[in-house]
């Protein structure tokens, strides 16, 4: 079978095998010197236990198939030992100095090793061209008291103005240091088999937690202007709000990570890259308390005084489960969205699957343009996409202007979406709608192609109004198949609908509309 080595670490390697199925295949094996090393049927998988600098031979086996290749491991200049810092590991005594001794001592392609243990930390300081290595076993446990968490201001002077240190849903508020945070920081590893605990539910930082105390809420790990970071393998759970939050970041990438949250943690985000780009997400599973993966911008200040989009983003052969949406796009995006595309993943248990949300009042540079899904399988979606541009969050979010549904002056605070495709695609188990588009009537959505989708509702009885999307005045929906309104262009091509509870779909002001093939079944 063949397959394309994607990342190699000192220690590990990430493999995918070239199949257009999702998420997983047929199975298959591994063999490294001829030895089998794991057996497997997922697309993307990772191997640890490696030495550096070493070359290997790895053969992937199914059936008859045979591939083979050879690659050699990343060099390592050091290997440090927590324990050897003083680090005690028992999940007790405080092991952030010696911890942080640990990652200050290593130098340029050295190793900071985490052995099997649980090392309790408040956050600590990540610094360039070094890897953390979690072995198995290995848990970084957050601190549960607040006290001993540093506060990063969200916004400083420096000599050429402003300095960004922090963000909180947008704006550049002060907040908690995260446990991993990084601030500059460029070709950083955080890899193994080991798990990185946030503790939050050990902790108060899920009470009350719409109320700022000293300063909001930190992440489990927060990248702040960072380049070339790779994740692979790490296991993420228990953050007290958004779980990894790359910022201002560019060549980010996660490979079979693990991200896990309660499903009524508040907040909790999984994946939130925002003003990132060239950013890749392979063979990842998150299930959460929030939204699996948010993709964002910042708001009005940021994109005006710090404009950049976030661009160039890859979801492929992940599991999404549980939370308010698989992928989600906005709401706070008001320095725009561009080329993200989502392949061969599943999309399990989520409220909905592809999310679009925005509100006016986003500024001149909120425009969502070149989103491409295709080849995803959604199941028990309740609502498999939602387009929404008169999302109610923030203090104003209920006011006259936010919610006006007459037309507005399109200025320099409207939001724009651009084109948006969806193909290959089967739902199961859908509840309120398979698509829900609500534009502004003063911006249209503009283009939205809904291409060879397959859907199916749950019966009938299983079913119950649900809130399709965030905005006033808008009724529950139980099982309407297409409901589209103020959008420009709507194309349906090849859809088989089974189990709905209307025959058509529901149009209203769309200026253009292209069907073929449109089937419902009863």
């Amino acid at each position: 079978m063949s397959f394309d080595i994607r990342a190699v670490f000192p220690r590990s390697i990430c493999l995918e095998m070239q199949s257009s199925e999702i998420y997983e295949t047929a199975p298959y094996r591994i063999l490294l010197n001829g030895e089998e090393r794991l057996a497997d049927t997922r697309n993307a998988v990772s191997l640890f236990g490696l030495s550096p600098d070493t070359e290997y031979s790895l053969t992937v086996i199914r059936g008859e198939e045979r591939t083979e290749q050879r690659f050699r491991t990343n060099r390592e200049s050091v290997l440090l030992n927590v324990r050897d810092f003083g680090a005690a590991g028992d999940g007790v005594t405080n092991d952030t100095a010696a911890l942080q001794a640990a990652i200050a001592a290593c130098p340029a392609e050295g190793t900071v090793s985490f052995p099997a243990g649980t090392y309790l930390s408040g956050p600590l300081f990540l610094k360039s061209r070094i890897r953390l290595y979690l072995e198995k076993d290995a848990v970084l446990l957050g601190d549960p008291e607040r006290a001993h968490y540093p506060l990063l201001p969200g916004m400083t002077e420096g000599a050429e103005g402003e300095y960004n240190l922090a963000s909180w849903e947008g704006n550049p508020e002060t907040s908690f240091a995260s446990l991993l945070t990084g601030i500059d920081v460029t070709e950083l590893d955080i890899y193994g088999e080991g798990t990185i605990d946030g503790n939050a539910d050990c902790a108060d930082w899920w009470v009350d937690p719409k109320r700022k105390r000293t300063a909001w809420r930190p992440k489990t790990i927060f990248l702040c202007r960072c380049e070339g970071v790779r994740m692979q393998g790490i296991t993420v759970r228990n953050s007290p709000s958004w779980t990894i939050h790359p910022y201002y970041s560019e060549r980010i990438a996660l490979y079979n990570a693990e991200i896990w949250n309660p499903s009524d943690s508040p907040n909790t985000d999984g994946f939130d890259p925002e003003s990132c780009r060239d950013v890749l997400l392979l063979g990842c599973r998150i299930s959460v308390g929030d939204d699996c993966i948010a993709i964002k911008s910042g708001k009005l200040y940021m994109s005006t005084h710090y404009h950049r989009a976030a661009e160039c983003i890859t979801v492929r052969n992940c599991l999404l489960e549980r939370g308010h949406g698989s992928v989600t796009i906005g709401s706070e995006a008001a320095g725009g969205v561009a080329d993200v595309e989502v392949s061969q993943c599943i999309f399990r248990g989520t409220d909905r699957g592809l999310r679009i949300k925005t509100r006016r009042g986003r500024g001149p540079y909120t425009v969502y343009d070149g989103i491409r899904f295709h080849d995803i399988r959604m199941e028990d979606v309740l609502m498999p996409f939602t387009l929404n541009m008169f999302y109610f969050c923030d203090p104003d979010g209920h006011s006259d202007y936010v919610q006006n549904q007459t037309a507005l002056p399109v200025d320099e605070r409207t939001p724009r979406i651009g084109t948006i495709t969806a193909e290959n695609i089967r739902c199961t188990g859908a509840e309120a709608c398979i698509l829900c588009a609500y534009g502004l009537p003063e911006q249209y959505i503009g283009c939205l192609r809904l291409r060879n989708i397959e859907a199916v509702f749950r019966p009938r009885a299983e079913r119950k109004p649900r809130q399709a999307i965030m905005m006033d005045h808008f009724p529950d929906l139980d099982g309407v198949s297409v409901y589209a309104r103020n959008v420009q262009k709507l194309v349906l091509d090849r859809l088989s609908i089974a189990g709905s509870a209307d025959e058509e779909p529901q149009l209203i002001n769309v200026n253009e509309y292209d069907s073929q093939n449109v089937v419902y079944h009863t």
